[in-house]
């Protein structure tokens, strides 16, 4: 029950570049902008909705390159984002990790078990940007975007779920199946994150990189903790996760008009999503631990598959708001 109440966030973020409302555009525009000549209005809703998108590509995405004199050399870049992700680490394990294991350390069963699941994790995200960017050079980007956002949200949630609980309940043995599973949930992640690829390069660069940052000194501090310490973070999590998805789907419901509240439920989306899936991410990993002691000891299979999944949820959701609060401060310098 916690992955579906986990699932529709990085589906959200798809759901608001969908250019059918009005209130889509505030999630992308945060300055006023000159209105377009206004032309004849297709007659068909199909034609009406790429005629609207394409407006709002026009103005949104069809932007300058950045200049080197503005974004500063690579080295400097470079050495900012080492310095925010070593930065990270070390606020993080002075604050969470003051009482660290008093039983000699991660043992060798854990470390190769946590291994294999990070191994696993990045192998998914891989297969998920490669498979975006795929399906975006296709086309498939404009045609989800052109469609009835209830109908994505649907089969969205049919198709992560479904392939989702297919790669649960899959075992382990049966490596066909479970790994075919396994890249159709990542396959279905990356569709639904296509449209993503129309921002900068240099946005997603450094949010791929923040959340890196942030993952790893999260996880830091998971693996490095007492045993079970941050166990009993799963059922506040599952209430700040249901907050944070009724904020994320507020905006389908909530009319323009009321403004102050779309905006307080967007600041809880971006920044109260992204305490609420750090504290998952930290939570994942000592569950990764407990798993694997279980297994260490016959009690439960060996399943790096399923352990990765819950990883990647994660990397999904922060990844999907750190993109989102780089392009609101990157329109906002403009």
């Amino acid at each position: 029950m916690a992955f579906f109440m986990r699932r529709p966030f990085a589906l959200t973020s798809a759901l608001r570049q969908v250019p059918k409302s009005t209130t889509t555009a505030r999630f992308i525009h945060n300055s006023p902008f000159k209105p377009a000549q206004t032309k004849p209005q297709p007659s068909s809703i199909l034609a009406k909705s790429r005629q609207t998108f394409q407006n709002a590509f026009k103005r949104t995405y069809m932007q300058p390159a950045y200049s080197a004199q503005q974004g500063g050399n690579l080295t400097q870049r470079l050495a900012y984002g080492a310095a925010i992700i070593g930065g990270t680490i070390l606020a993080t394990n002075m604050i969470f990790n003051r009482e660290t294991r008093e039983d000699g350390g991660m043992a060798p069963y854990e470390r190769s078990y946590l291994n294999d699941t990070f191994m696993h994790t990045g192998l998914g995200v891989g297969i998920i940007g490669i498979a975006a960017r795929a399906l975006h050079m296709n086309g498939w980007s404009f045609r989800l975007m052109a469609a009835s956002p209830w109908a994505v949200l649907g089969l969205g949630l049919v198709g992560s779920i479904g392939t989702m609980f297919g790669t649960f309940y899959t075992p382990p043995e049966n490596y066909v199946m479970k790994y075919g599973m396994w890249t159709a949930f990542n396959v279905t992640q990356a569709a639904l994150l296509a449209p993503m690829m129309f921002f900068h390069p240099a946005i997603l660069a450094r949010a791929g990189l923040y959340t890196v940052g942030l993952m790893g000194s999260i996880a830091f501090v998971g693996a490095t903790a007492k045993q079970e310490k941050y166990m009993y973070l799963g059922a506040p999590l599952l209430a700040g996760v249901t907050i944070v998805a009724l904020s994320g789907l507020a905006p389908m419901v909530l009319p323009a008009t009321a403004a102050r509240t779309l905006m307080w439920s967007e600041r809880i989306w971006l920044y109260g999503g992204l305490a609420v899936f750090g504290g998952f991410t930290l939570y994942d990993v000592q569950k990764i631990l407990h798993h694997a002691r279980l297994s260490e000891r016959g009690i439960v299979r060996r399943d790096v598959v399923n352990e990765s999944i819950s990883l990647e949820l994660d990397f999904i959701n922060i990844f999907t708001r750190m993109v989102q609060i780089l392009a609101m401060r990157s329109n906002n310098r403009r």
